[in-house]
């Protein structure tokens, strides 16, 4: 396992499960066992998700202690418009069974008014020991920038859509001008999107040459730029074999062919991070079905 260590210190292990639209109950709970039982030892969730009482109980089915597993969640949307990120922070802690989480991230920017204020909140979690890792997820660099100007405690994960035909580069590179890490929603390219990246020929190619899937190579090029990454899957030898990266690495002329494939204007993510309080707040309509 590759570790990162975070801006406080703390360590996040590189690769990590997703439970994105993993329905709540078994399918969510064998799928978090059958992870942590092939070695992974991060699993990302969020109270949209609607399943972090399964994760916990997924961790519980595979025999490890509480303490042996990198839990993330992410405060919802609403819960930041109404001002009730506290509650929402507690409503997390008691589906998980647990009096802290290791990351809680701001699910999406609302307006900079509204996120100051939820990060204020964060930070007071953050210095009750009820977080170990605050951060943010979808967020710009403008409004990355907005948390950094204020905050006394720097976030320490931004969590965004990437994937080899969406590289952000830009916002990577901003990110670790920062000290922030980077996490890949949405690795494969999200929903609708899979076949488009798992199925391209140059990755396909890839694959062939070097023994691998097509979804290993996506989840080893992320992780050789510094890439937290946090692929979904429900499928027990899906899941086991997206943690199989450990044993190759992509040469230089590889990684220059993962690069080559960036097209983000014809491979937009599904929200502008600058819109998101306008797309929550129901003021416009979502172009497409979320992706994280």
């Amino acid at each position: 396992m590759l570790y990162a260590k975070l801006n406080n210190g703390v360590e996040i292990p590189m690769l990590g499960l997703g439970v994105f639209r993993t329905p709540d109950g078994e399918e969510t709970i064998n799928s978090v066992k059958w992870a942590l039982e092939a070695g992974y030892r991060h699993i990302d969730t969020a109270k949209m998700y609607e399943n972090e009482a399964s994760v916990a109980a997924g961790i519980k089915a595979a025999g490890l202690k509480r303490e042996e597993v990198f839990v993330t969640s992410k405060i919802l949307p609403a819960d930041i418009i109404a001002g009730k990120t506290a509650e929402g922070f507690d409503q997390t802690l008691e589906k998980l069974g647990s009096d802290y989480v290791d990351m809680m991230l701001l699910h999406f920017p609302m307006t900079d008014e509204m996120n100051i204020a939820a990060w204020k909140t964060m930070e007071e979690y953050y210095k009750a020991g009820k977080a170990r890792v605050i951060g943010v997820s979808n967020y710009s660099n403008r409004q990355l920038q907005v948390i950094l100007d204020m905050c006394e405690i720097a976030p320490a994960v931004n969590q965004f859509h990437i994937d080899p035909m969406n590289n952000d580069s830009e916002r990577l590179d901003f990110c670790m001008s920062k000290g922030i890490y980077t996490e890949a929603a949405s690795p494969f390219g999200g929903t609708g999107r899979t076949d488009r990246i798992l199925g391209n020929p140059k990755i396909v190619e890839l694959a062939e040459k070097l023994g691998k899937t097509p979804a290993q190579v996506v989840i080893r090029w992320n992780l050789q730029r510094g890439t937290i990454m946090i692929p979904k899957s429900t499928h027990k030898e899906r899941i086991i074999s997206n943690f199989d990266v450990f044993d190759f690495e992509l040469s230089e002329e590889d990684m220059a062919v993962m690069y080559s494939l960036n097209d983000p204007v014809n491979n937009s993510p599904f929200m502008d991070p600058e819109k998101a309080y306008d797309l929550w707040s129901g003021r416009i309509k979502f172009p497409g079905p979320p992706r994280d």
